[in-house]
């Protein structure tokens, strides 16, 4: 009928583009930097060796990926806010809930990302002398990249809802606009 359903290329950018930001969490968590305590006798200390930094260049890839995700369907949509208005609805309440959701997961999502990449680098590039007997080696915590991915999917799901139920409330059915067109030409005659 008149029900519109989106762009096909808009849903298959959004979901492949948060499935790369997923899949770059998941080799971030996978290749977190991980210390080793290294005992220097000529100086009589000990400090941390981190192996390489590639879960850096993973967070900063999935945060890269998800924020053109997102920047593309509110590119498309403009942001809810700038284009054609929302007709009134159960489409336009449901957009609603959508958009403020995907907003909220994409937010922190972004957040994990990004906080892992910064403290996974840090780790990487600085040494630590220690003169106690008793350390170990600070890594980033586990998980943080897989929060990260959790919320990716959780963002890729909310918008697609968002994108299918914009559409829904953007159009409006042919047979609304008969409707209206028919009842005016009616109390026209009456006057």
């Amino acid at each position: 009928m008149g029900e519109a359903r989106g762009s096909s290329l808009v849903y298959v950018l959004v979901v492949v583009l948060s499935l790369v930001a997923f899949g770059f969490s998941i080799a971030a968590e996978r290749r977190r930097s991980i210390g080793r305590i290294v005992v220097d006798d000529r100086a009589n200390a000990s400090y941390c060796v981190y192996n390489s930094d590639v879960a850096t260049g993973y967070g900063v890839g999935g945060f890269l990926f998800l924020l053109s995700s997102e920047s593309l369907l509110m590119g498309v949509t403009r942001c809810m806010c700038f284009g054609r208005p929302l007709a009134p609805g159960e489409s336009r309440a449901w957009t609603i809930i959508y958009f403020t959701s995907s907003w909220a997961t994409f937010i922190v999502a972004e957040a994990c990302l990004i906080a892992g990449a910064t403290k996974n680098a840090y780790h990487t590039k600085y040494r630590d002398i220690i003169y106690a007997q008793n350390f170990s080696c600070e890594t980033l915590r586990k998980g943080v990249f897989i929060a990260g991915a959790v919320f990716v999917v959780g963002t890729m799901i909310l918008n697609v809802y968002y994108y299918m139920y914009f559409t829904k409330a953007v159009t409006t059915p042919a047979s609304h606009n008969a409707k209206r067109a028919n009842s005016m030409v009616g109390m026209a005659g009456r006057a």
